[in-house]
């Protein structure tokens, strides 16, 4: 008896336990179907959980470098059109400086110009203090305070840094922010150290009087205001690479961003099609055992008798 006993509960635990098995089975493929995740902890898979682990690493550092190169590429962008607009104030001043060279202009023409052209020096300095959409400057560098300031007497001078600063937009890759404004505003003139700032100035003042032969003023001044053009053109090409690389760079950003998605797909996704054909099988496996536990289970040595 008590070895019959004993085969009993043998029979009875290893086919509960069975039976306990295909139910957590079948609850671990619902849930995977379910949410589409197929390792819901690391035990499942442990080196497909690393491997998922990695690769929301490089997600999480490529979204960072994303945000980096999507922010440098609108202050790029900024930058490279208050050029453009500072390249429009240059111009205009040089064609006045043409028209003021004329020696017979008169004296009443020359000072509406130099009215004129000390607005045009007003919109230049803000232009050159242009500040980004994160309210930093564009052309102080890596400082924090206004590009350039005016003291009382009217002189403007550079108040950022010569650093560009580098950004990382890429494993291995930096890219310059922008350029310093003195290597934008500030150039050599004849051998001299002027700034378009100070070339307007100089301008605006002689036509006022402030030299013998203002018209000889004037034609003077169109060496100075080539020179900023010309300065100003360069550091519109410069800012132009930059933001064509970094174009590249947002490029190579997304098929990356594609390729690890891919790889997260194919390591922790529930291969659906798959996940429903184990789960109708195991269905199937334990409604049988169920069954067959049913039925063994009710049987007697009384039914044999």
């Amino acid at each position: 008896m008590t070895g019959i006993g004993n085969s009993t509960a043998a029979f009875f635990n290893r086919s509960l336990d069975q039976m306990g098995d295909l139910r957590r089975s079948i609850e671990r493929l619902q849930t995977q179907i379910a949410t589409g995740q197929r390792i819901e902890r690391g035990s499942d898979d442990p080196a497909g959980a690393a491997q998922l682990r990695a690769i929301a690493r490089r997600e999480a550092l490529s979204a960072a470098e994303k945000e980096n190169a999507n922010a440098l590429s609108r202050d790029l962008s900024q930058a490279a059109d208050e050029l453009g607009d500072v390249a429009n104030i240059l111009i205009r001043v040089r064609e006045l400086a043409v028209a003021a060279g004329s020696e017979t202009m008169p004296e009443s023409a020359r000072l509406v110009i130099a009215e004129e052209i000390d607005q045009l020096g007003e919109e230049l300095f803000d232009r050159a203090n242009a500040l980004s959409l994160a309210g930093e400057p564009l052309f102080a560098g890596t400082a924090s305070g206004p590009a350039f300031l005016r003291d009382g007497a009217g002189n403007v001078t550079y108040n950022g840094n010569g650093a560009s600063g580098a950004v990382p937009v890429a494993p291995g890759t930096e890219i310059e922010r922008g350029l310093p404004g003195n290597a934008i505003f500030e150039f050599d003139v004849s051998g001299s150290q002027t700034s378009a700032f100070a070339v307007l100035t100089g301008l605006a003042d002689a036509l006022r009087g402030g030299a013998p032969d203002p018209a000889a003023a004037a034609r003077a001044a169109i060496d100075g205001l080539d020179a900023a053009l010309d300065s100003t053109t360069r550091s519109q090409a410069v800012l132009g690479t930059r933001l064509a690389w970094v174009e590249i760079v947002q490029d190579n950003q997304n098929q990356r961003a594609v390729t690890l998605a891919e790889q997260r797909s194919e390591t922790g996704d529930t291969d659906i099609a798959s996940a429903i054909a184990r789960l109708q099988q195991t269905l199937t496996a334990l409604e049988a055992s169920q069954a067959g536990f049913a039925r063994v289970s009710s049987l007697s040595l009384f039914d044999a008798l």
